[in-house]
């Protein structure tokens, strides 16, 4: 397991309350301009508004290295990722589409 894997997971377990009527989701964003993954966990309870926590930013601009660890942590948990950024760009791996559309905050 990666250095970086370990970090976010570990901080998942901190967030991740199993709360009922609370939708958790890990969102993972390209930043071109400083070259890095960053994620984030969000947390959006029934009729209250999201919260989104920094989890970790991975310094290693790598698509592969992402798909891994990405893979490593939906091992662990089985919570929905969303992906921003990632417009046009595929997996290397499966050649699936990460994002399709691209996002009003884009």
């Amino acid at each position: 397991m990666n250095k970086d894997t370990k970090i976010i997971i570990g901080r998942i377990k901190v967030l991740f309350k199993r709360i009922p009527n609370t939708k958790y989701t890990i969102n993972v964003v390209n930043d071109i301009y400083d070259k890095q993954y960053n994620f984030f966990f969000e947390i959006q309870k029934r009729n209250e508004r999201m919260k989104s926590l920094p989890l970790h930013s991975v310094k290693n601009y790598d698509i592969e290295n992402l798909e891994n660890i990405i893979k490593e942590i939906k091992e662990v948990y089985k919570l929905s990722f969303d992906y921003t950024g990632f417009t046009g760009q595929r997996w290397p791996n499966s050649w699936k589409m990460i994002q399709k559309k691209r996002k009003p905050q884009e």
